[in-house]
């Protein structure tokens, strides 16, 4: 009769087993389940909400980015970039958009760098979208938390509504009427704030001609 092996080794066995059973139900069926159910579910949503424009993928609905010309030297790093006045422009950022990375500036309220570039940018929006300084929202100022956000407030987008209108030769009324139709409600119908998707927006606007 075989003598019965120690303790110590069943027991080695027997978490061996559960291992390898737990890795295959945790480790390729779970996921494999949560992958087909988000599929046919969230198809959308699961693959990255990807934003495509006659046939050819131009972003995502839920990462903001930049609308500049093109830089003059495309080999100069120093070039500051241009906001092409044709799109919609999202609110700054502290990372330029940059889809590799993502957060604030931590600059506090009291920091004098974030006051000057504030007051900086203030001059700057007026200027391009023609508008009185003092009427420039807050969101046109000051980069989100994670500076990837694709949404601005309803008053950003009003404002820039007779600048892209006059650039693209659009009646401002079809332009209005984009905003109006890309215009966010509050999430769960009493978070936040109504707002726009950039990204959406600039997509309906290039589709105008």
């Amino acid at each position: 009769m075989p003598k019965p092996l120690p303790t110590s080794v069943r027991t080695h066995f027997t978490a061996l087993r559960m291992l390898l059973v737990m890795t295959v139900i945790l480790g390729l069926a779970y996921p494999l389940l949560v992958t087909g159910i988000s599929q046919v579910a969230f198809s959308d949503k699961a693959n990255g909400s990807i934003v495509s424009s006659q046939g050819k993928e131009i972003g995502s609905s839920l990462l903001g980015q930049n609308y500049d010309l093109p830089k003059q030297n495309p080999d100069d790093p120093d070039e500051a970039p241009v906001p092409d006045p044709r799109w919609f422009q999202p609110r700054p950022s502290a990372y330029a958009y940059d889809p590799k990375s993502s957060g604030a500036s931590n600059l506090g309220p009291n920091s004098e760098e974030l006051l000057k570039a504030v007051e900086e940018r203030r001059a700057a929006v007026a200027a391009f979208d023609g508008v009185d300084p003092a009427t420039v929202p807050v969101d046109a100022l000051t980069a989100s938390g994670s500076g990837l956000d694709p949404n601005i407030s309803v008053a950003y987008a009003k404002e820039q509504v007779a600048r892209v209108a006059k650039a693209r030769n659009l009646p401002e009324a079809t332009v209005r009427k984009l905003v109006e139709k890309y215009t966010e409600g509050r999430s769960l119908g009493f978070l936040g704030q109504e707002g726009v998707n950039v990204v959406l927006l600039n997509r309906a606007i290039g589709e105008q001609n």
